[in-house]
């Protein structure tokens, strides 16, 4: 039996920028993924990593903007875990708009985060290769919202436009 040793790997990134990571199951992930992101938000800036799992088991990656391909590949780099894929929207682009468009795609299978938050990966390897297990997102909870609490979640939505 194979033995199994864990890692966790912090996604590294600017603050505000927001990361897509997910699993998929074939090579033609990355062009599919970019040609949706293309067809759902004219003008989007991003970048994209994929983790080939067979083959020359290369990172496939494409985008729009050399800062988010550059922090794709780094980051998928330092997670190399099988048919992993990462995608980085460029400032003033959110998970929110792409997030239906990605997991349509006929190769998603899995999406583990869609965040802006300080986010770890955690990482499982054996002598067959690495896998995602799971991702902590942000912070811990630290209660539960009152009604003041509410009424300041209701009024930031309508503020950013998100409600009416």
């Amino acid at each position: 039996m194979d033995g199994i040793n864990f890692e966790i790997v912090t996604i590294e990134k600017p603050e505000p920028v927001n990361f897509i990571l997910g699993q998929s199951h074939f090579i033609k992930t990355v062009e599919d993924i970019h040609e949706s992101l293309m067809d759902a938000v004219p003008g989007i800036k991003f970048g994209l990593a994929f983790c080939e799992a067979s083959g020359e088991r290369l990172i496939r990656w494409s985008g729009t903007d050399k800062k988010m391909i550059d922090l794709a590949k780094k980051n998928l780099k330092k997670i190399a875990a099988g048919h992993s894929f990462i995608l980085f929207l460029g400032e003033g682009f959110y998970p929110i708009n792409v997030l239906k468009t990605v997991q349509s795609v006929h190769e998603v299978t899995n999406i583990f985060c869609a965040t802006a938050n300080p986010a770890q990966v955690i990482l499982a390897e054996t002598s067959r290769g690495r896998a995602i297990v799971g991702v902590v997102d942000g912070g811990s909870s630290l209660g539960v919202e009152g009604n003041e609490d509410i009424k300041k979640r209701k009024k930031f939505l309508r503020d950013i436009g998100y409600k009416l």
